[in-house]
């Protein structure tokens, strides 16, 4: 009986971590230049969770990949990004890759 219930819970776990996001996008409003793309990334690669950080200027998009199993909560974010003096439009979560991401910002670039 043991070992079913250890079992459950180490398939409920893994269902768990597989249903975080890889990736978390948000569309930001206020960036301008490269010196506001490299104080976000400084401020977003702060977090512990906080794997890597892409920021499009072109798209006004900031993309972070999270850590295996981990998460950042999006007041957090929404609250990082107000704080430094841009307006978070929209978060979403996906599985895609950041490197993914870069390159559907490459090629979207004019």
């Amino acid at each position: 009986m043991k070992i079913h219930r250890a079992l459950a819970a180490g398939v409920l776990l893994a269902m768990s971590v597989s249903a975080q996001a890889a990736t978390i996008e948000m569309d930001v409003n206020g960036l301008v230049c490269a010196f506001c793309a490299q104080g976000i990334e400084k401020k977003l690669r702060s977090f512990a969770s906080t794997e890597d950080v892409a920021v499009s200027l072109e798209q006004r998009l900031v993309a972070v990949a999270v850590k295996p199993g981990q998460d950042i909560g999006d007041e957090a974010l929404r609250t990082a990004l107000t704080d430094a003096g841009y307006t978070v439009k929209a978060i979403r979560r996906a599985d895609e890759s950041i490197d993914s991401v870069r390159a559907r910002l490459k090629a979207a670039k004019p």
